[in-house]
C-alpha cells in the first residue's frame, strides 16, 4: 500500500505535479567540472598559503645542508674524542700495570727488608753474646765460655749458651746440654729443667747453642744453670744469677 502511495507521488499521477526545464548534460558536466576545479584551487591555495605562514619552504634546502655539515662536524668530533679516549684507556691501563708491578716491588722489598732486620738483630745477638764472653784460661779441654739469659717477656726467657772446646787437632765432641732454672713462685723456692729432650752438643772448636724458656705464671727467674754432659759425666758447667 505505502508502496503504491509512493509511485503515485514520484510518477504524473500525483496530486502536484512541477514542470522545470531540464539543463543537457554536457551543460551539468561542465558545471560540475568548473565547481570541481574552483574547490581545488581553493584548497591548493589554503596549502600553499598554510606553508608560507608556517615557513616550511622558506631556506629548507639550506637548513638542510647546514644540519648535514653538523652532522658531519660530530662524526668527526666523536671520532676524535673516541681516538682520544682510547689512548686515555691504554694510558690507564700502563699505569695499572706499572702499580701492580710497584706493589709487588714493594710488598717484595718488604719481606726482604723483614729478613734483614732479623738476620741483623741475630747478628748484634751474636756480637752482644761474644761480647761478653770472659777470656778464657790456659790449658785445653771443653769449657761453656759464656751463659747468657734475658727475660723477653713475663713468661718467656731467651738463653744462649756458647761452648768451646780449646786445644789443637781435637775430636769432635758430642754430647748434651742440661739447662736448670731457679728463683721464686708466689714467694716461695722454684726450679725447673729444660723440657724435652735436651739439646744436643756437637763441638769442634766452639758451638752456640739458644732457645726460648716458657715460664709458669708468676715465677721469678733468679737464675739460670748450664751442664755440657758427656753421658754422665759434667765436662763443663757455669751458672749466671739474673
Amino acid at each position: 500500500m505505502r508502496f503504491r502511495l509512493l509511485r503515485r507521488r514520484l510518477t504524473i499521477s500525483a496530486p502536484r505535479m512541477a514542470v522545470r526545464s531540464a539543463l543537457p548534460w554536457p551543460f551539468r558536466w561542465a558545471m560540475l567540472a568548473i565547481v570541481l576545479g574552483f574547490c581545488a584551487a581553493i584548497g591548493l591555495w589554503a596549502f600553499e598559503f598554510g606553508k608560507d605562514i608556517a615557513g616550511l619552504e622558506k631556506g629548507s634546502k639550506e637548513e638542510l645542508v647546514r644540519l648535514n655539515t653538523q652532522v658531519n662536524n660530530l662524526q668527526v668530533e666523536l671520532a676524535t674524542v673516541k681516538t682520544e679516549r682510547d689512548k686515555a684507556q691504554s694510558i690507564a691501563n700502563t699505569a695499572d700495570a706499572l702499580v701492580t708491578a710497584e706493589k709487588a716491588s714493594h710488598e717484595s722489598l718488604l719481606v726482604q727488608t723483614k729478613q734483614l732486620e732479623l738476620e741483623n738483630r741475630s747478628l748484634r745477638d751474636d756480637l752482644g753474646f761474644f761480647e761478653k764472653l770472659i777470656p778464657a784460661s790456659g790449658g785445653d779441654g771443653l769449657a761453656i765460655r759464656a751463659l747468657h739469659a734475658e727475660l723477653q717477656n713475663s713468661s718467656k726467657l731467651k738463653w744462649q749458651v756458647l761452648v768451646i772446646q780449646s786445644g789443637k787437632n781435637q775430636a769432635e765432641f758430642n754430647g748434651r746440654l742440661e739447662l736448670s732454672f731457679t728463683g721464686l713462685l708466689n714467694g716461695k723456692p722454684w726450679s725447673a729443667n729444660l723440657p724435652g729432650e735436651p739439646p744436643a752438643v756437637r763441638v769442634r772448636q766452639y758451638g752456640r747453642i739458644g732457645g726460648e724458656f716458657e715460664l709458669p705464671a708468676q715465677v721469678v727467674v733468679k737464675g739460670v744453670s748450664a751442664r755440657v754432659m758427656d753421658g754422665a759425666v759434667a765436662r763443663a758447667t757455669q751458672s749466671i744469677k739474673m
